[in-house]
């Protein structure tokens, strides 16, 4: 089959990384990037670090506000993927680049398949629910990453060709953590010691763009006086100076640095005592580490990390953050493992099983 896979965002980016090997044993795949993530360090850095071929398109769409963002993704991949009549549209996670690509293909009759469907924070506020709910809804396969998830989709109506595949993010963490711990220098180059700092990062939007829940964040970080690493996504840099509150961080020891390649993520997490994120992906591979989750939201759609115990929810809270700061040491089991690292394979198999069939 011709395959486009649509992507835009270092989430994506992640996810790709695996799937493309396998996929392109048998088909033929084109990746369409929308360009959601443009900046070196949230897109360029990832193709090279992850191996992943250059994009075929590149449609450049940039910053801007969800409705503009997205509607400007679906006029410029409309055009590609006519020309292209690819077979089948793969779409992963909850972006703007997610909605718009399912949307596109499906409305000129091109199936789709969803990878991490099912997810659900059941918070309406967040366009990243409205997005996986509206994606999983106009999705012709939905590979989900846990039973959660698949019952979700049952709950909705949604019962054909659902598959709990596991989850391709751990797939990433399994292939890349060994060269991480070989080539990264990165605590090096912050003179850190393992288990001798907290990663933090913050990006959504129900965090940046409201000063309140940021000066929370922001202030909870300063006054632990942890050694906090801080990798700032540029939206919440640009905020962050909007407010005013970008140069508190200078005498503070808190450590801000540009986003990291994932070699380098990966290897800080793992080796962090605790990790404070309002990021997904991070929730999850806090849990495959076993590094203390402390979430800067008041939901997740990664339930099954909140109930082994090993992820708190704080949302901005600041009192609430710097309780768990001090105070959060998960010893449990963990009873969920996102899968056996076989997501992708899992993926392709159902693929060529539906194709055969079709």
């Amino acid at each position: 089959m011709k395959i486009a896979s649509i992507i835009g965002a270092r989430p994506e980016f992640v996810k790709e990384a695996p799937l493309v090997k396998e996929l392109r044993k048998r088909h033929k795949e084109i990746i369409i990037h929308t360009g959601q993530h443009y900046d070196y360090e949230m897109s360029k850095v990832f193709f090279d670090g992850l191996n992943i071929p250059e994009p075929d398109y590149n449609l450049g769409v940039g910053s801007g506000s969800h409705g503009k963002q997205t509607s400007e993704m679906m006029i410029k991949l409309e055009k590609v993927l006519l020309k292209e009549k690819p077979d089948l549209v793969i779409v992963s996670g909850d972006t703007n680049t997610t909605i718009a690509g399912a949307l596109s293909a499906s409305k000129l009759n091109i199936k789709v398949a969803h990878i991490e469907s099912g997810m659900r924070s059941y918070d309406r506020k967040m366009a990243e629910e409205i997005n996986r709910v509206v994606t999983d809804h106009v999705s012709d396969i939905l590979f989900c990453s846990t039973n959660i998830a698949v019952q979700n989709l049952r709950k909705e109506g949604i019962t054909k060709n659902v598959f709990n595949v596991g989850d391709i993010m751990i797939d990433a963490v399994k292939q890349n953590i060994a060269i991480a711990d070989r080539k990264s220098d990165i605590l090096k180059k912050l003179n850190l010691k393992t288990k001798g700092y907290i990663v933090a990062t913050v990006h959504r939007a129900g965090n940046t763009d409201n000063k309140e829940n940021l000066l929370n964040i922001i202030n909870a970080f300063i006054i632990s006086k942890e050694k906090i690493v801080f990798p700032v996504h540029p939206r919440t840099e640009k905020f962050m100076k909007r407010y005013g509150i970008y140069d508190q961080l200078k005498n503070s020891s808190v450590i801000a640095t540009k986003p990291l390649s994932y070699m380098d993520m990966i290897f800080i997490e793992k080796n962090a005592k605790k990790i404070l994120t309002d990021s997904g992906g991070i929730q999850k591979e806090a849990y495959f580490f076993k590094v203390p989750c402390i979430t800067l939201r008041n939901t997740t759609e990664w339930v099954e990390t909140v109930n082994d115990g090993w992820n708190i929810l704080t949302g901005a809270d600041k009192s609430k953050i710097l309780k768990a700061i001090m105070n959060f040491n998960p010893k449990g089991k963990q009873n969920e493992k996102y899968g056996d690292g076989n997501a992708s394979r899992n993926i392709v198999n159902i693929i060529n099983r539906i194709s055969l069939c079709s």
